[in-house]
């Protein structure tokens, strides 16, 4: 016959192919299994070291930490600078008389570290401690 005769024409389907999904499903699946562990851990700073003895704390003190890229974190709860002193000036009288301590990695400039103290002072904290690792005695 000619090219109008009769072909074996199909119409649309009308079903969704689900396989694509289910494999995007299975592969974000591995790839948070694998990282959920890893989300649970603290924060990663490079602190530096000094010979000085540990203090010994009765309560959980106020800590600021600044990451090796320069976020801040107060806890671990992640800060702006702004924010940060507007967290830290509205502690009650009472919490301002503990001592803040910093926590920075030795990688974040010296200028940044020293802005950080100044705002954890204009916030109204008069005590204000370094957090480092001891220095591992050399035989």
């Amino acid at each position: 016959m000619g090219p109008s005769g009769n072909r074996n024409r199909r119409g649309f389907v009308a079903e969704i192919n689900v396989t694509p999904l289910v494999d995007v499903m299975l592969v974000l699946l591995i790839i948070f299994m694998v990282t959920a562990p890893m989300m649970t851990q603290g924060l990663e700073v490079d602190l530096p070291t000094t010979t000085a003895k540990a203090l010994r704390q009765h309560e959980e003190p106020v800590v600021v930490s600044i990451h090796e890229d320069g976020e801040i974190y107060l806890g671990k709860i992640k800060v702006s600078a702004g924010l940060l002193r507007q967290q830290l000036a509205g502690l009650s009288a009472e919490q301002k008389e503990e001592p803040v301590y910093l926590r920075a990695d030795k990688k974040v400039p010296y200028g940044f570290v020293v802005a950080t103290m100044a705002d954890i002072k204009s916030a109204g904290f008069q005590k204000l401690g370094m957090i480092t690792l001891p220095a591992e005695k050399k035989r």
